[in-house]
């Protein structure tokens, strides 16, 4: 058997499958997502105003569209779309997708959520000012091969953002060990360590997709504040933005 196109795990679509009916829970299977979700808009609001020289007013990305590669519930769509994105969101977990379309209609937000794959989507001719794919590079089969698919699918001139876990020491003894097993802020078996990228390795990938990478930046928690922040610092958890090389 071969691994699909942009790399989607069937057992990494049922497990998610399988939390749908809790997505929006911060105290849920979800919490360390909610808890991360703060700097992660922060960090791609300041990155998208920087690439599409945008005022920083509400509202600030109409006009634009986005697509959000493994969305999940919504948690990421939801706030993009407030700041004026016309935004996609994409799952191969079906459960997941319909859970996105109930709490975004509750909301009254038009987000065009879909169960498909970046492939289908670049197979259509579809292109986005800004592409997302946050958390989700650890848990497909063939990154290099999803990278590619992400790369056909941004507009010249447009924005790739991921976020994933660099594949050191420290991120099992913390992304694993810690969080799985110690702490249970995520369900055991979440993460697979050996799927991993660096960012070294990230960046190459871009690169071979025709993407142009920026310096990644690291994103860590604060066990004091019982917040997450931006650093220098990729040894676990990181950021990579990249685009179009030609543009």
């Amino acid at each position: 058997m071969t691994a699909p196109r942009d790399g989607v795990d069937p057992a990494e679509t049922a497990r998610f499958d399988a939390m749908a009916a809790r997505w929006w829970d911060p105290a849920g299977p979800m919490k360390p997502l909610h808890r991360l979700n703060p700097v992660r808009i922060d960090f791609l609001r300041t990155r998208a105003l920087e690439r599409f020289a945008r005022a920083d007013a509400p509202g600030a990305f109409a006009g634009l569209t986005a697509l959000d590669v493994g969305c999940g519930g919504g948690i990421v769509s939801e706030p993009m779309a407030r700041q004026g994105f016309a935004m996609t969101g994409i799952d191969a977990a079906r459960a997941t997708i319909a859970a996105a379309r109930r709490h975004a209609e509750d909301g009254g937000l038009d987000i065009d959520y879909r169960v498909a794959t970046v492939a289908e989507l670049a197979d259509e001719g579809r292109r986005f000012d800004l592409v997302l794919a946050l958390e989700v590079v650890e848990h497909v089969v063939d990154p290099a091969r999803f990278v590619a698919e992400l790369a056909r699918v941004v507009a010249p001139g447009g924005l790739v953002a991921l976020s994933t876990i660099n594949r050191t020491a420290l991120s099992y003894a913390l992304a694993i060990v810690g969080a799985e097993y110690v702490l249970r802020w995520v369900p055991r078996g979440t993460h697979d360590w050996s799927k991993f990228v660096t960012p070294a390795e990230l960046a190459g990938f871009a690169r071979a997709a025709g993407l142009a990478p920026d310096a990644a930046m690291g994103l860590a928690f604060d066990p004091l504040s019982r917040n997450w922040r931006l650093t220098p610092d990729r040894s676990v958890n990181y950021f990579l933005t990249a685009t179009p090389a030609a543009a």
